[in-house]
């Protein structure tokens, strides 16, 4: 092969814009996929996994690809939607070949793949020819020598390796919502969940494991130590941890339950308590809850809080102390939109409204669905029988329950991957 054949690197593809020919975009590449050859063959790029807006992933074959650039990635607009499922003989490179420790032929060191890179070749087809790596250097705890080599000149991909490191599929996704993450970690290996899972920190796991199947959920958290387990459940929301806590052996709940901080597990043994498909079992134990004198910059500086989701921060809720939950006498809510419209120095007591009687922690979902359609409201108190707020029903939680139980995984269409 004569010339300069294009050569792109994988890790840099990572979450770039995949457009069709007349520029609509159809979604964001996730990985790449490839086959193993025998011998020092590199391996054939068979294509791209491509996260649509139903967070659908599909297969992308090269053969539907006519651009790759640092930039962007455009097809021939003919784009199969049924879910990608890896087979047997495939590789993803982002998800399994970063942070796999191989052997250098040359020196016989070893170091850590921190990239790839796929060229075009003449025959149009793509292979995955050079090897980014790092060697160790452990002595001086500094990062070692890196190379660029050619695929030929690297062994180690054929064996399967336990322990293999997150760090360089991490960095890929860096800049990942939790929900799209959860989306890669559901579609890798039960061994590759399990290392991503440990090398994320606490808060970063927690907020992906609030966006995973049940299944998964559970998974991952029986790899975990206990002890770890209780950290990640105690930075989940008190609702998704009081979910999955409820999935577990009745002995691993209360383990679970007993490292956790005393305020945390009181928050989740009590949202245990109601049943799932209710006010009190779809609520948060911890919206936003505010005192009658406070001012409406006091309210506004709240829902600033990037923590929140949306549904969450439309609303602020008004008690008498103790504002924690179950809270003192429910008062009445803010609507963010009307807060924006008032000066910063009025009071929150002054804005409130208190016309809505809130729902009950026995109100089947049913109930809940109806409550929000009838205000037009995405978030809504739940109250006690003496008027104490007990938590706050968001509309993602009802759609939620709502939805079929496998909605993360399914899609709008089912068709054959290889149809053209």
């Amino acid at each position: 092969m004569t010339g300069s054949p294009s050569r792109v690197y994988v890790a840099r593809l990572a979450g770039l814009p995949v457009f069709a020919p007349n520029g609509d975009q159809v979604g964001k590449v996730r990985d790449v996929v490839v086959m193993l050859r025998q011998g020092t063959q590199p391996p054939r790029v068979l294509g791209l996994v491509v996260e649509v807006f139903t967070r659908r992933r599909i297969f992308l074959p090269m053969t539907r690809v006519t651009s790759v650039d640092a930039g962007h990635v455009i097809t021939t607009g003919l784009v199969n939607m049924r879910r990608f499922e890896q087979r047997a003989t495939e590789v993803l490179v982002l998800g399994e070949m970063l942070d796999r420790t191989v052997t250098i032929r040359e020196t016989g060191a070893t170091a850590v793949v921190f990239d790839m890179a796929m060229e075009q070749w003449r025959t149009r087809d793509w292979v995955l020819s050079k090897v980014a790596v790092r060697e160790g250097n452990k002595r001086f705890r500094r990062r070692g020598q890196s190379h660029v080599l050619d695929w030929a000149d690297v062994s180690g991909f054929a064996q399967v390796e336990e322990g293999q490191g997150a760090t360089h599929i991490l960095a890929a996704f860096e800049s990942m919502k939790a929900a799209d993450l959860a989306g890669v970690l559901h579609d890798l290996s039960p061994k590759r969940r399990k290392e991503i899972a440990a090398a994320l920190n606490d808060e970063r796991l927690a907020d992906v494991l609030e966006e995973l199947p049940e299944d998964d959920q559970v998974e991952i958290l029986a790899g975990l130590d206990t002890e770890r387990a209780a950290d990640v459940l105690e930075e989940m929301s008190p609702d998704d941890a009081a979910d999955l806590i409820a999935e577990l052996p009745t002995d691993t709940a209360e383990r679970l339950l007993t490292l956790m901080e005393p305020d945390e597990a009181e928050d989740v043994r009590r949202l245990l308590t109601y049943e799932e498909r209710t006010a009190g079992g779809l609520m948060t134990s911890e919206p936003v809850i505010l005192p009658a004198d406070a001012t409406v910059a006091d309210a506004l500086a709240h829902v600033r809080n990037a923590e929140l989701s949306p549904a969450l921060a439309a609303m602020i809720y008004v008690c008498r102390p103790p504002l924690e939950t179950p809270s003192g006498r429910f008062i009445g809510v803010g609507h963010i939109q009307r807060l924006l419209r008032e000066p910063p120095s009025e009071l929150v007591s002054a804005v409130l409204d208190t016309d809505l009687d809130g729902l009950r922690p026995d109100d089947s979902l049913h109930t809940v669905s109806k409550y929000l359609a009838t205000y037009n409201l995405v978030a809504a108190p739940v109250l006690d029988d003496e008027g104490r707020l007990l938590g706050a029903v968001t509309v993602d939680d009802v759609l939620d329950h709502l939805l079929p139980e496998d909605w993360r995984e399914s899609g709008q269409q089912e068709v054959d991957r290889h149809a053209p």
